[in-house]
């Protein structure tokens, strides 16, 4: 619904750019005259840009509160926000984990999210001040829009670097699924914005301050997006070099003591804090937990380059058909040429809507279209260049991950936006007939940004029914899996302990996953488990014998908490796999 009101207000906004050009033309001047004031007094516009993401969110509570997890991954981000929230970098295996056993979570040498741990740090900071892991994921994203602000400051003037904050702000900071679901995109584009916003400081200035920066979001982008930050962080490297290759004499040593040395100590000491989480957590420094889960797991691999695993051994058929029958016929897709293009298309898609949406792609095709006559790579400044550069780079590698979600892409965020300012900087003196055209739709394009979470709020105040965009856009969230959370509050609520016994009926949708579990499983007042077999259901309801159990079953038409039967040896075996084909217990 709302993509489709802001392709109409676009093609509304191209009708009136040329027929009515100067239509609020000063209106448009007075804000703009004061926004360019504030924008000069640049630590106080990234301050501003931070505040205004973290109040538009915090506005919209009443109509788009905390938010239930819903997808695997947010379930494994929540499990390592615990642990740490708990003062701990992984948890002892459980006794029962074959009953808990679950998707992007391992149980052996320690039980631990797979996925690497800036984004748990920064869930479990709202766990720990506020209560909530949602309130770290909201800080994020405030810090994110700051960081993307400052970044642009380095390229752009603060006139349009605090307009991309702002943008940044209404397309990611309010109704997108980045700040919404426990996913992440805000950790790694924070990450990608320090790196990027420090580069030009660095080669400017010279500052030790922007390297111990530069390092900082290297560090962010090697603990929450290590493949795409790595790609990113190739050109950056190439062209630090090359700048330091130019100095001679003094400033060549000068560069080596404030830049190199103290970007070398910040990488080496989140090298070694790296490296001894991965040792508490799979034995080895060298050993990243999600290589380590999808070798126990998975049989399709992450690059196209790589071949398939033999398929593992697995006890539970929902865990099978995910990764034989979800994963691995998405790779095989990709081994054909129509498959391939289709695939890469899709991620292209996927960006163009989240990313730009209608309302920024007008200006940036158009900010392309009007220059396309005479455009040639050496009539772009140095810095566009660079910054194309970078995007052809990131893109590419993309292009070679199987699978892809949009927060993959999160480390150029900012790049994306600073690409956008820069086609609306070129736009923006064109004139068609004599008329402002470039002006008008660079103006109007961002008012449309701006009226599309307001036309989200209206509707919401109008209870217009609203379950989430199929597209994933800056309006893409939906409320979270609410059935599980309905029932786990309801269940807490009790004050007493209690085990909820899961059962799935044969054609379970796969995403659709129940079984997920806090750090600390036997201290939880409600623990969910897999149904299994006779022996292996006895062998946990012994186990638990103080408990009070539960069964759901959420493939029905509307789940509910019912008590567990006590004949056990006529309970179904759907969720099992063949004896011959289950893996052993460790």
């Amino acid at each position: 619904m709302f993509l489709r009101i802001e392709f109409g207000l676009v093609l509304i906004v191209l009708l009136l750019a040329f027929l009515r050009p100067q239509l609020g033309s000063d209106w448009f001047g007075r804000i703009e005259r004061s926004f360019g004031r504030l924008a000069r007094s640049q630590r106080l516009s990234v301050l501003l840009v931070g505040l205004a993401a973290l109040g538009a969110r915090a506005a919209v509570l009443p109509i788009l509160p905390i938010t239930d997890p819903t997808v695997h991954d947010e379930f494994s981000y929540l499990l390592a926000a615990d642990t740490f929230a708990h003062g701990r970098l992984t948890n002892p295996p459980h006794p029962m984990w074959v009953h808990f056993e679950t998707f992007h979570v391992f149980w052996h040498p320690t039980y631990a999210s797979m996925y690497p741990p800036a984004q748990g740090l920064v869930l479990a900071t709202g766990q720990v001040i506020a209560g909530h892991p949602f309130w770290g994921m909201w800080f994020g994203v405030g810090l994110m829009c700051a960081a993307i602000c400052w970044m642009l400051q380095g390229w752009l003037s603060p006139e349009w670097a605090m307009l991309g904050g702002i943008l940044a702000v209404v397309r990611f900071g309010i109704f997108s699924y980045w700040a919404n679901s426990y996913w992440g995109g805000a950790v790694g584009a924070i990450g990608g914005a320090l790196v990027l916003g420090a580069l030009p400081r660095l080669m400017r200035l010279g500052r030790t301050s922007d390297a111990l920066l530069m390092g900082l979001g290297l560090a962010v982008l090697a603990n929450s997006r290590p493949y795409e930050g790595f790609v990113l962080s190739l050109p950056i490297a190439f062209a630090l070099f090359a700048w330091l290759l130019k100095k001679e004499g003094p400033s060549f040593w000068r560069a080596i003591r404030c830049v190199v040395v103290a970007l070398s100590l910040v990488v080496l000491l989140a090298a070694l804090a790296t490296g001894y989480y991965f040792w508490r957590v799979t034995g080895s420094p060298f050993r990243f937990p999600q290589q380590m889960d999808r070798e126990n797991y998975a049989s399709a691999p992450y690059f196209l380059w790589q071949s398939p695993r033999p398929q593992p051994i697995f006890n539970h058929k929902v865990i099978r058909d995910f990764y034989i029958g979800w994963e691995l016929p998405k790779y095989e897709e990709t081994r054909s040429a129509a498959g391939l293009i289709t695939s890469e298309s899709e991620k292209l898609v996927k960006c163009g809507f989240f990313f730009l949406g209608p309302a920024l792609a007008l200006p940036l095709l158009a900010g392309i279209g009007i220059t396309r006559y005479g455009l040639t790579w050496a009539s772009l400044s140095s810095g566009t260049r660079f910054l194309l550069i970078v995007f052809g780079v990131s893109l590419a590698g993309l292009a070679l991950e199987v699978y892809f979600s949009l927060h993959y892409a999160a480390p150029i965020t900012g790049l994306i936006l600073a690409l956008v300012l820069v086609a609306m900087r070129q736009l923006r003196p064109w004139t068609w007939r004599g008329r402002p055209v470039g002006l008008f739709i660079t103006r109007a394009s961002v008012l449309v940004c701006l009226i599309i979470p307001a036309v989200r709020v209206a509707s919401a105040m109008l209870q217009v029914p609203f379950n989430g965009d199929r597209l994933e856009t800056c309006c893409s969230s939906g409320p979270g899996n609410w059935l599980r959370a309905g029932i786990e509050t309801e269940l807490e609520n009790t004050g007493k302990q209690n085990l909820v016994i899961v059962r799935y009926s044969a054609d379970h949708n796969v995403v659709n996953e129940w079984v997920f579990n806090k750090a600390d499983i036997d201290r939880s007042p409600v623990v969910w488990a897999r149904e299994m077999g006779a022996e292996k259901n006895k062998e946990l309801l012994e186990y638990f014998r103080d408990r009070e159990v539960w069964l759901v079953e959420p493939d029905e038409n509307r789940p509910h908490l019912s008590p567990y039967p006590t004949d056990l040896g006529s309970t179904p075996r759907a969720s099992q796999v063949p004896a011959s084909d289950r893996r052993a217990d460790h």
